[in-house]
Formats: C-alpha cells, sequence, structure tokens
C-alpha cells in the first residue's frame, strides 16, 4: 500500500519520526507540493492510495485524476483544504485531528497577552544594548506595564481552548466571561455567560477561541469595535478571517484598541500589503500557537491511529460521514 504525505515539513522538519506512519505501507513524505491548487498535487500523489495533507488542497479536479485514492487525513484539525463533499461522493472518508494542541493554544493566547502587558522582547533588547547599563535610574521601562489581576477577560467560543485560556486568566485573578458556545458544567465553573454584545462592552481583554462560521467571520469590525471599551486589547490566535483586519487597524491607530496580539491573519502567509503590519501595537507571530514539539507528536499518533482505524474497517475521526 502506498501512502503520501504532501506537505510533511511543517508537522515534522526533523524533529519528529514518520515510523509510525512507515509501518502501514511504503510511505513518501514531501516537504511540501502546493498550497494553491495545481497538477503538481495529482502527480505528487500518483498511485498512492492513502493520502496525508496539513494545508496542500484536495479539490474535485485532484480526486478525479486520482481515483485510486481510498483515504485522506489531515494533519489537523481544520478540514477546508479538502473537498469532503466531493470526497464523500466517492466513498473516500476524510479523517482529522480533533484535539491535540489545546494547552499549547490557550498557552500561547496568555504567551501574547503578557508580551503586550510588560513588553518583554524590547526591554531585553534594551538592556543587551547597553541602555539599563547607561541608566542614570536603577530602572527604566519604555512602554505603560499593565496588571491584570482584577480586569476582565471576554473569551468568544469557550471550548477546550477557551476553557484552557479562561482557567489561565482566573489564575491571574481575571475575571472572565464568556461568549459563542453553550454553556457547560466545567465552563461554568471558570466563566460567566454572556451574550455576545455584553461581552463586548465589558471586557478589558477578548480573546478568540471559535472556528470562522458564517456567524463569526468578520465579527470584529468598525461596528462591534465600537461596543467596546476604550484601551481594549484583542487576542486571535484561532482564525484571522473573524477579523475585517483595516477595521481593526485603524482602531490600533487611533487607541480605541490599545494592543492586539495576533497569531493568524486573512491570508497566510501574511501579505506585505495587510495593514496590521503597519498598525501601532500589533503584535503578530506566524501562526505558532499549535507548534510546540509535544502537540505535533499528538498529531501524528492520532493520525496513525486514524490510518490504522480506517484500515481495520472502522473509520474515526471522519469529518464527511
Amino acid at each position: 500500500m502506498k501512502i503520501v504525505v504532501l506537505d510533511g515539513y511543517t508537522e515534522n522538519p526533523g524533529d519528529l519520526s514518520w515510523d509510525a506512519l512507515k509501518a502501514f505501507g511504503e510511505l513518501t513524505v514531501y516537504d511540501r507540493v502546493s498550497y494553491e491548487e495545481s497538477p503538481k498535487i495529482a502527480e505528487a500523489i500518483g498511485d498512492a492510495e492513502i493520502v496525508f495533507t496539513n494545508k496542500t488542497p484536495i479539490s474535485r479536479a485532484t480526486l478525479d485524476a486520482c481515483p485510486q485514492i481510498r483515504y485522506i487525513s489531515v494533519l489537523a484539525t481544520g478540514y477546508n483544504v479538502v473537498d469532503i463533499a466531493a470526497a464523500k461522493e466517492k466513498g473516500i472518508p476524510v479523517s482529522n485531528v480533533p484535539t491535540y494542541g489545546t494547552a499549547a493554544v490557550g498557552q500561547f493566547a496568555i504567551a501574547l497577552l503578557l508580551e503586550i502587558c510588560h513588553h518583554i522582547a524590547h526591554h531585553s533588547e534594551a538592556v543587551h544594548t547597553g541602555r539599563w547599563e547607561a541608566n542614570p535610574d536603577w530602572c527604566f521601562w519604555d512602554y505603560p506595564l499593565i496588571e491584570l489581576a482584577g480586569k476582565t477577560m471576554g473569551i468568544i467560543g469557550f471550548g477546550k481552548i477557551g476553557q484552557t485560556t479562561g482557567r489561565i486568566a482566573k489564575a491571574l485573578g481575571m475575571t472572565v466571561l464568556a461568549s459563542g458556545s453553550r454553556p457547560t458544567e466545567s465552563g461554568l465553573a471558570i466563566a460567566e455567560y454572556v451574550e455576545r454584545d455584553e461581552l463586548f462592552a465589558r471586557s478589558d481583554v477578548i480573546c478568540l477561541h471559535c472556528p470562522a462560521f458564517p456567524s463569526t467571520v468578520n465579527m470584529i469590525n468598525r461596528d462591534t469595535i465600537a461596543r467596546m471599551k476604550d484601551g481594549v486589547i484583542l487576542i486571535n490566535n484561532s482564525r484571522g478571517q473573524l477579523v475585517v483586519e483595516q477595521d481593526l487597524a485603524d482602531a490600533l491607530n487611533s487607541g480605541k484598541v490599545a494592543a492586539a496580539g495576533l497569531d493568524v491573519v486573512s491570508t497566510e502567509p501574511i501579505r506585505g500589503d495587510n495593514p496590521l503590519l503597519k498598525a501601532k501595537n500589533c503584535f503578530i507571530t506566524p501562526h505558532i500557537s499549535w507548534a510546540p514539539k509535544e502537540a505535533r507528536e499528538r498529531i501524528l499518533a492520532c493520525s496513525a491511529e486514524n490510518l490504522r482505524s480506517f484500515l481495520a474497517g472502522e473509520p474515526q475521526n471522519v469529518v464527511n460521514a
């Protein structure tokens, strides 16, 4: 049986082993093929029956060109890169990895927030360039420093990741509000559930932890920002499509939004004309919340188990059943 990984480098840049997949058949791993629809994708798949992808798209045209495909597994939670309807028509199950980075993504949201509060990287650089040594006072800071205790964090999307962020925020002494998910017992132990407009009005910090659904795409926009507190902080390491980027840039430049910590943007990799690149107090990282080694190990382990279950006739984590 032939197995192909279309874009293995991001998942495994060399610090993990593909042995768990090699155990099932003849494995070919490409670092990257194409992140845009291209005949190269079908060429790379060749006559492989099992296909693993992360961000390489698998379209109806690719499926038509590769009729031998029996199974597709996405090395991630999001599966919009695969035409799952076309795969279903052809009887091809598509599986994903539903939970692997809960702790990592929650931790990263707080890391973005703490960087905004303390500008640690900036002040470390200032020390290394000699400014502390030359300073007439025993300490200095270039930006206002923010204490989070007593402030309110609003989290939109309060599933496993949102609750992880909420628990950390609560441990820092923050009040936590939640919106966008049905109340659960575990959620109620962390947060007060409110409507989204109330969350906008009461929160000092707003964290986005929800998928890009029609109800959430562009939900951070000029109108909703106007309902927020002056000086609110926005954290988004969920999906870039949740934010109207020009509207956020305008709010950052005016000071309505004090700062934003973003690990995602609407088009990735980011384009040079993205208005957030020149916005004030905007911290942007290259979509790495999910990427600690421990989380990527869980992706590989779950993906191998997905394949084992498929071969046993009991496919799991199927998104197009």
